[in-house]
């Protein structure tokens, strides 16, 4: 029996926005802000964000425009139009490395200038694009209804995407052409399937603690709106460390908040996640409908089983009964949960060795939640 435990602490990035601001207004007469000038005019903020917003999607480097009004809280209704311009669209926003801005006029008017650069080109965007267009075709089933297509984005990620150790790859493209990238990364292609996909979705700003690490680390994830209700999912955190091929963890899917804030914290105002998946799921399967299996083979793949009380395993007859079923399906791994101690789980497994000839046993645990139980992954 080989004993394995995944040690390996992921690194959560998320990447910075630098920023750099010069204001120069200058007591200039109106006539030269606008002489020879082919510059579009703004007259509000809401006119600067969409002028903005038009040149990030185009990924525009330099963006001029002349501004006609009052010029005495220009610096802030740049910067308000900034941060509107990438909130309407999370891609956009964390695609955007930095900006800056600055201006020069009279007191009603200025003549304005805004630098971008970003971490994706159009090119590598259009790319995103059209892979995200082709994944769904292969992972979209006739017939599929929402909570279906979660699992199926959530799950083509993870198998998909490896995270990326070296710390140095931040967007989709990345993800998509190299096969690695951070939690950004992460969460930013899993915005853009859910939402081609039809699902509405945020991106969190936020910080991880993973196990030993109490400072946490920065970190990015969504949040997913699913018949009314909002839940987290953390594809970055359902994506085992070292990566495991064909292995999904589902111990960050659609949580809410309360189950997030175990080990993630939040400081931006986000919609509320007030529900647990696992109480909507055992809703839905208990209705009388076309979709009341595919909501209980959901339950059975989320592991929402282990909740249930006879699904303790305590002794060897116990776990060698799943064992023999599991292998009746052709498997050679088996999720359950433990009543016990990690000492009391080895005599069970050494007994398995013994009793029933199951060979090396591989096995991983961590406390099953709200519990004092074991969940345990085991591999023959």
């Amino acid at each position: 029996m080989k004993r394995k435990r995944s040690t390996f602490v992921k690194l959560l990035l998320v990447g910075t926005l630098a920023v750099t601001v010069a204001a120069v207004p200058e007591p200039v007469e109106v006539s030269n802000v606008y002489a020879n000038s082919d510059k579009a005019v703004v007259k509000s903020v809401s006119e600067i964000q969409q002028k903005l917003l038009s040149a990030m999607n185009s990924r525009e480097s330099t963006v001029r425009f002349v501004y006609q009004g009052q010029t005495e809280s220009l610096k802030t209704q740049l910067k308000e139009a900034l941060d509107q311009a990438m909130d309407s669209d999370p891609y956009i926003h964390y695609t955007i490395a930095s900006y800056s801005y600055d201006y020069r006029g009279t007191s009603s008017s200025a003549d304005v200038t805004v630098r971008l650069t970003y971490r994706e080109t159009g090119s590598q965007t259009e790319y995103v694009n059209k892979r995200v267009k082709s994944v769904l075709g292969s992972i979209m089933k006739s017939g599929m209804n929402d909570h279906e297509k979660v699992k199926a984005i959530n799950d083509w990620v993870v198998l998909n995407l490896k995270y990326d150790t070296t710390l140095e790859k931040y967007t989709a493209y990345d993800g998509l052409s190299t096969g690695s990238t951070v939690c950004q990364g992460y969460s930013l292609l899993t915005h853009k399937l859910l939402k081609e996909a039809g699902i509405q979705n945020k991106i969190v700003e936020g910080t991880a603690y993973p196990e030993g690490n109490p400072q946490g680390q920065l970190h990015a994830w969504n949040l997913v709106l699913l018949d009314g209700k909002w839940y987290h999912l953390d594809t970055t955190w359902n994506d085992p460390v070292p990566d495991r091929d064909g292995a999904v963890s589902y111990t960050y899917y659609l949580r809410s908040d309360v189950q997030m804030r175990k080990d993630h914290t939040w400081t931006k105002s986000y919609p509320a996640a007030n529900t647990t998946y696992r109480s909507t799921l055992k809703t839905l399967a208990a209705q009388k409908s076309a979709k009341s299996s595919v909501y209980r083979t959901l339950m059975n793949e989320l592991e929402y089983h282990l909740y249930e009380s006879n699904a303790v395993v305590r002794t060897y007859l116990d776990l060698n009964s799943k064992v023999k079923a599991a292998k009746q399906s052709g498997k050679k791994e088996l999720v359950f949960r433990f009543g016990g101690k990690e000492n009391d789980l080895l005599k069970v497994l050494q007994d398995l060795q013994r009793k029933a000839g199951v060979g090396a046993i591989r096995y991983y645990h961590n406390l099953f939640e709200d519990t004092n139980d074991l969940k345990v992954h085991i591999s023959w």
